[in-house]
């Protein structure tokens, strides 16, 4: 079916991308830029070029019956991984970003299919830790007319045994960026503590920029309220941060517009508001600058964001413009849409390219 876009218009508001760029890794000038307004703060993580990302979280062996058959008439299930945090990661490294993935697996087959699957990806995953005594937690797809509905079996899995100690890993030493989602401070006390421990020092204080993508997970979260006043606390000690705008909706108020989340969250340097297909919206110390999505074809929405994110946080660290970092991710959770799996391939270099490099008017008549 045709999608109402990808990261999820109007045209996008703020300079456009230079025409001169080329391959994906090649970044337009101009326009809003981390080197700009953001750059005037000294502190050492900011902005976040360079170096590599450590992306934190759980990610789970997960089933799902084949396209066409549902849970409950089909012979066979497929087993893939899933797991934002790792999906990020993943993303980072097509786009040819270096990072690292840390966590925990059970020993058995599930964690040796994860690692494995994580690994082929060209993430480092050296510092995931094999649990002898928890297992990989597991997911379940269930695909219907109106959506995916995802079953987690994930209570008391390895890493849900997670604590502060993780962000003791060397690896945290040379990173520029590290990369959480709400989704670990809802897996146990300990999760909590950890993520916790990550927004403890004030971004003027931090070796690192840290991302944090609100991404709630109604199902881990029982209390609404508690993950409301959680969520929002996290996120607002971030320094960049994600945040689709239904989710937002459902925790803060149902008449948020961007800018109303803007004002919930005025502490982060960047805050990307997702409006489903429609557009992306980055505030930051200039003017707010909107990217409507393309049209994509869907064939499965699960993912997106987490591809949307790493698009995103690839141009920053390429110290490309807001609006490219905005297109990218656009282009980066296209190609988780187009496929059942959380990861999918990317276009090649020069289409990339090509696409970063459109007019406004070019860009939007795509959307």
């Amino acid at each position: 079916m045709s999608a109402p876009r990808s990261a999820g218009g109007t045209g996008a508001r703020g300079p456009a991308p230079s025409a001169a760029a080329g391959a994906a890794s090649s970044w337009p000038t101009g326009g809003p830029s981390l080197a700009g307004d953001e750059a005037s703060r000294t502190d050492a993580s900011w902005p976040p070029t360079g170096g590599s990302v450590v992306c934190v979280g759980e990610t789970m062996a997960a089933l799902a019956p084949e396209p066409t058959a549902s849970l409950d008439t089909g012979d066979a299930l497929r087993l893939a991984v899933a797991g934002a945090e790792s999906n990020v990661a993943m993303y980072l490294a097509d786009l040819g970003i270096s990072a690292a993935w840390l966590s925990a697996l059970g020993d058995d087959p599930f964690g040796r299919r994860v690692r494995t699957a994580v690994a082929a990806a060209n993430v480092d995953v050296s510092g995931v830790r094999s649990d002898p005594h928890r297992p990989t937690g597991l997911l379940v797809k269930e695909p219907g007319p109106t959506g995916t509905r995802v079953h987690y079996y994930r209570r008391g899995s390895a890493a849900s045994a997670l604590g502060p100690d993780v962000l003791d890993d060397p690896r945290f030493g040379s990173a520029a960026l590290v990369h959480l989602t709400g989704v670990t401070p809802a897996l146990s006390p300990s999760c909590g503590a950890l993520v916790e421990r990550a927004l403890a020092t004030p971004p003027a204080d931090r070796r690192h920029a840290i991302s944090f993508d609100v991404n709630h997970r109604p199902a881990l979260w029982p209390d609404r309220t508690a993950a409301a006043t959680v969520l929002r606390g996290l996120a607002d000690r971030a320094d960049i941060v994600f945040v689709g705008l239904d989710e937002a909706r459902h925790l803060w108020g149902a008449d948020l517009d961007a800018g109303g989340v803007r004002a919930l969250l005025p502490r982060p340097r960047l805050l990307v508001v997702k409006d489903g297909g429609r557009d992306a919206t980055a505030f930051g110390d200039g003017p707010e600058v909107t990217v409507p999505a393309p049209r994509t074809e869907v064939v499965e929405p699960v993912g997106a964001g987490d591809a949307f994110a790493a698009g995103f946080l690839a141009g920053l660290l390429r110290g490309g413009p807001l609006t490219s970092a905005l297109r990218l991710g656009h282009i980066t959770a296209g190609s988780a849409l187009g496929v059942t799996g959380d990861h999918g391939p990317l276009p090649d270099a020069a289409t990339v390219g090509r696409l970063l490099g459109l007019t406004d008017g070019a860009w939007a008549a795509r959307a």
